[in-house]
């Protein structure tokens, strides 16, 4: 089934808008479609262009090992070594190639809680206030999954379309981990599987795009319903160079496009930049003028900084017997979520199925072992991801180089109770029967969950946004992807990115608004 390629004009359709949005991802896509109805004018940029749907989409050799859909440009290291971040620049942004599992944050979440290395704040609203955000995000991204196999889930009521389920062997691991004493659950996931709908259930979807457009993606699920509404103006292959600002510096005016190697100006009554947190901190930087001389919006210097992305380790359990599987990822655990085990008190973190692996998405990690040799151990595995709770530092940071590049310092945090899952996984796994357990920490480039650079707050001094993610220094300037997170739960980010621009849409209405008014105000004492 192939879904319509939105309408788009080559350029703006207008000098002037009501919204102008900068990035089409989680956050950006989320809240074109939640401003659909609101009778504002929208324009939503976007610096890539669509994935096109073809044969490779579903071609490991072509994902994985020469990158094909691979858009991003270098960042580089603090030592300024570059590397290829895991970042894409296309209309959905990194949901394109996301799992879909989307999950919401536990209540405890929202709160203050001890780690061995430091307090994880909290954030300055709680899992109440996001609840009813959730499911309208949850329903919006049409997402499967069964509200009472998970005690840490704090909801009562049913997801949109019911769990999945298990293929045998994972199943035969859930079983497995019950009797351990462990509680397996289904992953929410945000997949076309309804009656008539066109999910196969294939092995090429975490990491992959979808041909079929199944998976419920930000670009499939938001920005094309809601550009067909006509509300929404879709432009790609737009780059934002920097939002602008009155003379006050207290009002950003619109932003600046380089298109097609032309640059025009856009105004807009109100502007949201929603380019994951990396390129949020790095647009904010970049935008520095009179009145803001260290990046927008920065006058308490934390754009940028308090840089997260979880520590990560992909675990592989060989089984000579085992591991003919399909659709893998449909089982996490969260007994570790909250607490730890007799050897280590703290909270430990997450564990979750990813996409069944591939000899071809392993050549890039392990360019010794002949391919032949990874295609037979992918057959046998089962395969996983270990994520920790990593703390905000200032220290970790995004900064701009001298010719605007992006640069990453990162040294992670709470790595011993990462270690600590690891050690408890692979006795876990081998504990289940699989007699080969291989784990590996991964590095800089793996980015899928970064958050924090511009963080959400009550104390402007310590924060660059206010609760509503409105920053506190310019009246008419949000942001909604994961960098206003004031820590970095261990649970994907994705439904609460997209929860919470559905949260933030209100406030983005009440600020066009509000400057509408006061433009009125104005011509009228004049």
């Amino acid at each position: 089934m192939t879904i319509e390629t939105p309408v788009r004009h080559p350029g703006p359709a207008k000098d002037s808008y009501d919204v102008v949005i900068v990035g089409s991802g989680m956050g950006g896509g989320t809240l074109a479609y939640a401003l659909r109805d609101s009778g504002c004018s929208v324009l939503l940029v976007e610096r890539g262009g669509f994935v096109p749907q073809e044969k490779a989409n579903w071609s490991p050799e072509a994902v994985f090992e020469k990158g094909r859909y691979k858009n991003a440009e270098k960042w580089y290291s603090e030592k300024g070594e570059p590397f290829s971040p895991g970042t894409y620049y296309y209309v959905g942004g990194n949901t394109k190639f996301y799992g879909s599992s989307l999950v919401r944050f536990r209540r405890e979440d929202f709160e203050a809680a001890e780690l061995e290395e430091g307090t994880s704040p909290a954030w300055p609203f709680g899992y109440d206030e996001l609840a009813p955000y959730y499911s309208r995000a949850e329903q919006a991204y049409r997402v499967h999954g069964d509200h009472e196999d998970d005690p840490t889930l704090p909801r009562k009521e049913p997801f949109p379309y019911p769990a999945i389920g298990h293929e045998p062997d994972v199943q035969w691991v859930a079983d497995g981990l019950r009797k351990q004493g462990l509680t397996p659950s289904n992953i929410p996931l945000g997949i076309d599987l309804r009656q008539g709908g066109t999910c196969i259930r294939c092995r090429t979807c975490d990491g992959f795009p979808c041909r079929v457009l199944a998976k419920m993606d930000a670009d499939v699920a938001c920005v094309r319903p809601a550009v067909a509404t006509g509300a929404v103006e879709l432009i790609t292959g737009a780059y934002v160079d920097q939002v602008l600002t009155d003379g006050t510096g207290e009002r950003a005016t619109g932003v600046k496009i380089t298109q097609n190697g032309e640059d025009f100006v856009i105004d807009a009554k109100t502007v949201v930049v929603s380019c994951g947190a990396v390129n949020s901190a790095a647009l904010l930087l970049r935008s520095a003028n009179d009145r803001h001389p260290e990046g927008l919006a920065n006058s308490s210097g934390m754009v940028g900084r308090n840089y997260m992305v979880h520590n990560n380790s992909i675990m592989i359990g060989i089984h000579p017997n085992r591991n003919k599987v399909e659709f893998q990822k449909t089982l996490y655990i969260n007994d570790y979520l909250l607490k730890g085990t007799k050897e280590y008190a703290y909270p430990l973190g997450h564990v979750q199925l990813i996409g069944k692996l591939q000899g071809s998405m392993l050549v890039g990690q392990k360019p010794l072992i002949p391919k032949w040799a990874l295609n037979e151990a992918a057959k046998h595995s089962m395969d996983w991801w270990l994520f920790t709770e990593d703390l905000p530092d200032p220290k970790n940071r995004v900064t701009l180089r001298p010719d605007n590049g992006i640069q990453i310092r990162w040294v992670p945090n709470n790595v011993r109770a990462h270690k600590f899952l690891v050690k408890e996984m692979n006795r876990v796994l081998h504990k289940l029967g699989y007699p080969l357990v291989f784990s590996e920490t991964t590095g800089i480039e793996v980015n899928s969950h970064q958050a924090g650079t511009i963080r959400a707050g009550e104390d402007p001094t310590t924060s660059v946004l206010n609760p509503n993610c409105r920053t506190h220094d310019i009246s008419n300037l949000f942001v909604v992807d994961s960098s206003f997170f004031p820590s970095l739960p261990v649970m994907n980010p994705a439904l609460t990115i997209a929860a919470n621009a559905f949260r933030v849409a209100e406030h983005v209405a009440s600020s066009v608004q509000e400057t509408s008014y006061s433009r009125a105000t104005q011509l009228g004492d004049s």
